[in-house]
């Protein structure tokens, strides 16, 4: 096809109009597989747009798995599964204990935020008004406040794709927390759970306590080993598709579907647990896969890494066929998540102050990401190989190294900095070399250099500024 013709408004990014016409084409079937589509220059010219917009309109459809470059031939569309349209449904009426530690100089501890950029005036503001209002001093509605939920609703289309009435809504304290409510609910019809291997170890502890078996999806490097599907005996799969954990690698369009697929054919369910998918730096976010079949997807989101772990704000977003058994169920339990949390992020979000947050950490954590990665090759170079550098928290390296992680550990321990093992993360695959997990988002850009520095010193790696 050589040229497409549709209206660019200015309302919102020009870049996004593009990917979203384009990828509506492709899901309609009106692209074809293997069509080829305009060059950027004579896109950009018909449309009167820069060559930069529709380079980065086509950079996220290539990422997403929608179309595919071939050298110097153009960019051409890929091979889709037939489109699941979502219909209408009817609406129907991992703490560890803390232990003493030695002095530290260095912590790549993941799981934190960045202190230093914390919205603390803006948001005591908010929450000294919150204390003004008669719905703090009174309990809190079951299943989460109405005017979080309702704000939920609009970020979830906004930037995930995901829609869904503030009714479809669960707030909860934690993601094992409703993992665990989740569970009591769904024992009943399933009595395994298909977990990524490695994977988060929190789901799988809330899921044990519920007295499911386990059985384990191996992920590599590369992704899911999603062909093993069909010869697993579980009906019901957690997976974090967006950003998964720990290796980072994000599913694309294609294994969603997949995925959908197969939960459709075993009459089973997928939780999805898009824990952190604000933070991603080469594009932007991918859609949730709730955003494909809302059906089949139960959707688990939180606050603790985009925001702040201390505030104890999660959501689910359950799909028709669920929602009414969990209410039932759990209409007599108090809801766990302080109301004046809920209250004052729904006021936070309200007014624009969380989309400003985001857009601003997501800058911050990029450029850590960037000098971090940028650090370890100065000083490891080819020993190392650097896994998970283009959205998260943390990156893992894989040491090419005669040592055991507990070696490495503790050499690092006795220089002053703590890292982190991987190998708890895994249920039956393993590692041949030893990786370890090393979380920046708290930690300044002179931590960061300090950090790799030392370590490469216990490791007994050369300075290249020696």
């Amino acid at each position: 096809m050589n040229d497409f013709i549709f209206p660019i408004s200015h309302d919102e990014a020009k870049y996004k109009q593009i990917y979203q016409q384009l990828k509506m084409l492709i899901e309609q079937g009106n692209l074809k597989a293997n069509d080829s589509l305009p060059s950027i220059r004579r896109l950009a010219e018909t449309l009167q747009v820069s060559r930069n917009t529709t380079l980065t309109a086509y950079e996220q459809l290539v990422a997403e798995g929608y179309i595919r470059g071939e050298g110097r031939k153009g960019y051409f569309v890929n091979e889709l599964e037939q489109v699941f349209l979502q219909q209408e449904e009817a609406t129907v009426p991992t703490l560890s204990p803390k232990q003493e530690q030695p002095a530290l100089i260095i912590d790549f501890r993941a799981g934190a935020v960045d202190q230093a950029h914390f919205p603390l005036k803006t948001w005591r503001q908010f929450a000294n008004r919150v204390l003004q209002l008669e719905d703090s001093f009174i309990y809190c509605e079951p299943f989460g406040e109405p005017l979080l939920k309702e704000q939920l609703a609009q970020y979830l289309l906004q930037a995930r794709g995901v829609k869904c009435r503030a009714d479809d809504i669960i707030i909860g304290s934690s993601t094992q927390q409703m993992l665990l409510y989740l569970g009591c609910l769904l024992k009943h019809d399933f009595t395994s759970v298909l977990v990524e291997d490695p994977g988060y170890i929190g789901a799988r502890q809330a899921f044990k306590v519920n007295g499911f078996e386990l059985e384990a999806l191996p992920v590599l490097e590369q992704g899911a080993q999603l062909h093993l599907l069909p010869d697993m005996q579980s009906r019901l799969l957690y997976i974090t598709p967006s950003h998964h954990f720990p290796y980072g690698v994000t599913m694309t369009i294609q294994q969603r579907q997949t995925v959908i697929q197969w939960a459709k054919k075993v009459d089973g369910y997928i939780i999805e647990d898009d824990y952190d998918s604000e933070f991603r730096y080469a594009q932007q976010p991918f859609p949730a896969l709730a955003s494909i079949d809302q059906s089949r997807v139960i959707y688990l989101g939180t606050f603790s890494k985009s925001f702040l772990p201390g505030v104890r704000l999660s959501y689910m977003v359950l799909p028709k066929s669920l929602l009414y058994r969990y209410k039932e169920q759990f209409s007599e339990f108090e809801q766990n998540a302080s109301s004046l949390h809920q209250l004052t992020m729904a006021a936070f979000m309200e007014k624009g102050e969380w989309t400003r947050h985001i857009k601003r950490m997501r800058i911050i954590y990029k450029h850590k990401m960037h000098y971090l990665v940028e650090q370890l090759k100065q000083h490891f170079g080819e020993a190392i190989t650097i896994i998970g550098q283009h959205s998260g928290l943390y990156v893992l390296i894989k040491l090419h190294v005669h040592q055991t992680d507990t070696q490495l550990i503790k050499r690092a321990a006795d220089c002053g900095v703590k890292v982190y093992p991987t190998s708890q993360f895994f249920l039956q695959n393993s590692v041949t070399e030893p990786m370890l997990q090393l979380g920046f988002s708290r930690l300044q850009l002179e931590d960061i250099k300090q950090g790799v520095q030392l370590l490469a010193k216990a490791w007994c790696f050369p300075s290249k500024n020696a």
